[in-house]
């Protein structure tokens, strides 16, 4: 990974809930999440219905994000379209709570969510 990607690693990630926020505020779901590198904003990966996190990369123009669920710590550069197995630290937590369901919230995605996924 280059020097100019814009990572952060001393942010935090997601405030106080660990979880879309934007879903979060209307009511949606998600599966699964991503971190932002560049300031921690959590948002649902383009599997999810609403996309948030390649929003959040459209608006602000932060390229890098880092899967945010249990036991991954890939990251993806939206500009290059390169992944990266791994990269450097970043601040905690490095993922959603292992008991946090996916998708999630629980109780909010519809029977069958399978089947809405990108």
């Amino acid at each position: 990974m280059t020097s100019d990607t814009g990572i952060r690693p001393g942010v935090p990630p997601c405030g106080s809930g660990c979880v879309c926020v934007e879903c979060d505020a209307a009511g949606g779901w998600w599966f699964p999440l991503r971190r932002c590198a560049a300031c921690g904003h959590v948002g649902c990966c383009d599997d999810s219905p609403a996309r948030h996190a390649t929003a959040h990369y459209e608006a602000p123009g932060h390229p890098v994000i880092r899967s945010f669920e249990p036991g991954e710590g890939w990251f993806r550069n939206y500009t290059t379209g390169e992944l990266y197995e791994s990269g450097p630290d970043l601040a905690p937590p490095v993922s959603h709570p292992a008991d946090q369901p996916a998708p999630g919230p629980a109780g909010r995605a519809p029977a069958d969510w399978a089947d809405t996924l990108r």
